[in-house]
């Protein structure tokens, strides 16, 4: 077998092997795509506000939920770009998929980065309570490494990206064989640390809570199990079969088995995008002022976006120069309240 450039043909030996159709879900992708696009900047934003306004950003804790939200929607605005290459091929040019690439993976690695910090973090505040980890200059300085760490690796993979031409159709890929499968072992080791890292402290946090009876034992020993188990189940799909699509390149699999491959990755590509609006929600869960103060906002905003919609059927056209008024004069009595 040897590969064509194009990442959409493979030829073998003995037939042509062509997935220009491979498609799963194609009509349900744009559904899918803006329903975690709008929870996303909707629940990251609602994060951003309230560790702004009722936090302290003192805390290395904090600091680190902050930057995972950014992260969040780092990646979050990339989403928009890779449903429409789904449907219609890339678009955006050469610079645009350099561009894409280049936010959406610094999004991607260091919203998982983050993450990884925030558990160890954790860890620290578990296990050893009394230790004066939080004045750790390192710890200080870690999540300006996190930048630093997932623009680099981003910028490497960019910029051995380009647009590739193929039956009249575009792809924004990796420009080699070797660095498509080399970004591919890479992210399977890098899951494959942060989850043994996280299973780790997890492991030793729950070992020491129920050495510990107190009244919110099983609360926090059931949270610490969701929080793992949501982190395995969205990115342990595509992480394994993003290794398998990496062996197609090899003569052992056959057209059936890499076109079954190619459309098992783009659904578990798309469960594990999801993760953008997930990490908001198990944050808000890990502290009750939040879970109550985002209800509070998130019934603000669905009353702010009623009033606004209400208005614009409602009020004649010479007068809705002021619906931005009337729709403040409608929910201020509960915003100020």
């Amino acid at each position: 077998m040897y590969f064509d450039p194009n990442y959409l043909i493979e030829v073998y030996s003995d037939e042509l092997c062509r997935k220009e159709e491979v498609k799963v879900g194609s009509s349900a992708i744009p559904l899918i795509f803006t329903a975690v696009v709008v929870l996303s900047c909707i629940c990251n934003i609602l994060i951003l506000l309230f560790l702004v306004l009722y936090k302290s950003l003192r805390c290395l804790t904090n600091v680190s939920i902050l930057y995972l939200a950014v992260s969040d929607l780092r990646f979050t605005f990339g989403l928009p770009f890779w449903a429409s290459y789904y449907i219609w091929g890339w678009t955006f040019g050469e610079v645009g998929c350099k561009a894409v690439k280049f936010f959406f993976y610094v999004g991607f690695y260091s919203s998982v980065l983050f993450l990884t910090l925030m558990t160890v973090q954790r860890y620290m505040a578990v296990v050893h309570p009394l230790s004066d980890w939080e004045r750790c200059r390192g710890l200080s300085v870690s999540p300006f490494i996190v930048w630093i760490l997932s623009g680099t690796v981003a910028l490497l993979g960019s910029l051995h990206s380009k647009v590739m031409t193929e039956s009249e159709s575009l792809y924004c890929e990796y420009d080699s064989i070797e660095w498509r499968s080399g970004i591919a072992y890479f992210q399977n080791a890098f899951f494959f640390i942060a989850f043994l890292i996280m299973g780790y402290c997890y492991g030793r946090m729950l070992r020491t809570i129920t050495k510990s009876w107190t009244n919110k034992r099983h609360k926090t020993v059931r949270l610490i199990f969701c929080i793992a188990l949501v982190f395995f189940i969205g990115w342990a799909p595509y992480n394994i079969v993003m290794f398998l699509k990496s062996l197609t390149f090899h003569p052992f699999t056959d057209c059936k088995v890499s076109t079954s491959v190619e459309n098992a990755y783009y659904a578990c590509r798309m469960k594990a995008f999801s993760h953008c609006c997930i990490n908001p929600a198990i944050l808000v869960f890990v502290d009750a002022m939040m879970f109550t103060d985002g209800l509070e906002w998130c019934g603000l905003l669905v009353m702010f976006l009623s009033a606004v919609w209400t208005l614009i059927l409602t009020a004649p056209i010479h007068c809705r120069g002021s619906t931005g008024e009337q729709v403040m004069r409608y929910i201020s009595p509960n915003l100020f309240r």
